[in-house]
């Protein structure tokens, strides 16, 4: 492998992380992490459980037929009662610890954000998978680039539209991701009561989609350069070949002229 084909390919593998980033972070749901408080259920609802309420019924009203009289003493009091459950949302669903199991429960978390806020979670969406179309599309181009060993101004578009193709994916992103979180936002003060949680942070693949972001911007930055560098380089060569033939056609007519 030469120079030029190491330049090549090292010039493909920042899109390919891209790449990577962004189809990983679209697929999971770990955009936002956090806790929600939520109070613990009656040990008699749930035997075997281990974050339940204990309470002692009253004796005298054991022998009453309507158990809805019964008198209750909880042992739990204030934050006792309460117990935290941990969550994570993307863009497609909302999970949360379950208290029966050591799995998860599950819901979409189109059903979690308010009405009137559907249509800008669909736009964020949809830019986030045009941003994977343009990043793929510069793939396959450089792709393309390191297969063939021709050179000339053809190849010099290739650069260029790379580059302008990372910029737009980059800015489909950006505007993808702020959407993203400005929806989560409002679903926390909006949201229904048995969802919004207590404490929340931006979680892995919501640093994973903005590190695609950088790394679509540097690729453009740096196939701009290659783009310019080959083009005064290409146009150089031009000038000079034009130079020497130049040279040459006026040679014959020089030793003319010195034999007349």
């Amino acid at each position: 492998m030469d120079r030029a084909q190491r330049q090549r390919a090292m010039a493909l593998l920042p899109i390919c992380l891209a790449l990577a980033f962004s189809l990983t972070a679209v697929g999971s749901s770990h955009w936002c992490e956090g806790t929600r408080r939520v109070a613990k259920p009656l040990c008699q609802d749930h035997p075997g459980e281990l974050h339940c309420l204990l309470f002692i019924r009253n004796s005298s009203s054991r022998k009453r037929d309507h158990r809805s009289q019964a008198v209750q003493y909880i042992w739990e009091t204030g934050d006792d009662k309460f117990i935290q459950r941990r969550f994570h949302v993307g863009l497609w669903q909302s999970c949360e610890e379950s208290l029966s199991s050591t799995g998860e429960k599950c819901r979409s978390f189109q059903s979690v954000i308010p009405a009137e806020e559907q249509g800008v979670l669909w736009l964020s969406i949809t830019a986030e998978v045009l941003n994977i179309l343009l990043i793929l599309t510069s793939t396959i181009l450089l792709g393309s680039r390191m297969s063939y060993h021709s050179s000339g101004f053809h190849w010099l578009k290739v650069d260029a539209s790379v580059a302008i193709l990372m910029v737009l994916a980059g800015l489909l992103g950006m505007v993808a991701h702020m959407m993203y979180a400005t929806i989560f936002q409002i679903s926390v003060s909006l949201g229904p009561e048995d969802w919004r949680p207590q404490t929340w942070d931006y979680g892995w693949s919501y640093c994973l989609a903005w590190s695609s972001f950088a790394l679509c911007m540097a690729v453009s930055v740096m196939a701009m350069s290659r783009y310019t560098a080959a083009r005064l380089e290409f146009t150089e060569k031009q000038r000079l070949q034009r130079g020497s033939q130049h040279s040459q056609h006026n040679l014959p007519e020089t030793e003319a002229s010195e034999r007349v």
